[in-house]
């Protein structure tokens, strides 16, 4: 595990540091955010592909990662295609000033490879186990995981069709599933981790695979999900009603105007 846990740290900060390079010459920071899916499938390969037996649970574990970081890859080159920086980074780039490349390369590049493999555990603990039957607890956690991409999937489709409607411009999405939750995407990411972590609860200690979910589950509630988003949106009227009827995270019915009053 120890070796494992070495080697992957090292793949992956020479992995973030190639992305850092293509993100100064493109003098785009948001380049990072393709680095992120990709990452994990490049862990989870490493892992696979370097053990000379591999066995079953390693196959649905490199099949549930590629999946969910190809589409989640896929989504970000679309949905940036063509839009410059995002604007979280084109902030950070006026506020570092004059130390913005040092601290892009230890505060975007670096920390995001060192949360990557945070969050990766469970997928170390798989790689590492010589566990190989599959046990019901690994179809529940592939159930979980199914849950998590719909979500994901789906949300992000049906952002990505409201905001190509010149129609919407400025406004607020609250159809679908955003009609039942104003961060469905974030629920359905939580959710794919939560469905890793239970396939590695089969595996020797897998339990400590916990950190994984509570990391990115702990991230996009209070740090730079939920919260950096909707600051974004404090001063608009929509955003404000839209808030006081759908839920934040967990999907559920839009309240009514009278269970507001």
């Amino acid at each position: 595990m120890r070796d494992m846990i070495i080697y992957s740290f090292s793949l992956i900060m020479m992995y973030m540091t190639v992305f850092y390079v293509m993100a100064i010459i493109k003098k785009d920071n948001s380049i990072v955010d393709y680095a992120w899916g990709i990452g994990f499938i490049v862990v989870t390969a490493y892992g696979v592909f370097s053990d000379a037996a591999i066995h079953i649970r390693q196959w649905l574990l490199f099949a549930m990662i590629a999946i969910w970081g190809l589409r989640l890859a896929i989504y970000i080159f679309i949905r940036n295609k063509g839009k410059g920086e995002d604007f979280r980074y084109a902030q950070w780039r006026k506020d570092w000033g004059k130390f913005f490349y040092i601290r892009s390369f230890l505060q975007v590049f670096m920390l995001q490879g060192i949360l990557l493999l945070i969050i990766a555990f469970p997928i170390l603990l798989i790689n590492t186990s010589t566990n190989q039957e599959l046990q019901v607890l690994d179809f529940i956690g592939v159930f979980v995981w199914a849950i998590g991409m719909f979500f994901e999937g789906v949300s992000d489709y049906q952002m990505h069709v409201f905001k190509k409607d010149q129609r919407n411009k400025g406004r607020i999405i609250n159809i679908g599933l955003w009609k039942y939750s104003r961060h469905p995407n974030y629920f359905g990411e939580v959710m794919v981790w939560w469905g890793i972590f239970l396939v590695a609860l089969q595996v020797s200690h897998g339990i400590y695979g916990i950190i994984g979910p509570l990391v990115i589950t702990f991230l996009l509630l209070k740090v730079s999900g939920i919260p950096m988003l909707e600051k974004k949106y404090d001063d608009n009227p929509a955003y404000k009603e839209y808030k006081k009827i759908t839920s934040s995270f967990f999907p559920w019915f839009p309240k009514k105007k009278k269970e507001m009053m």
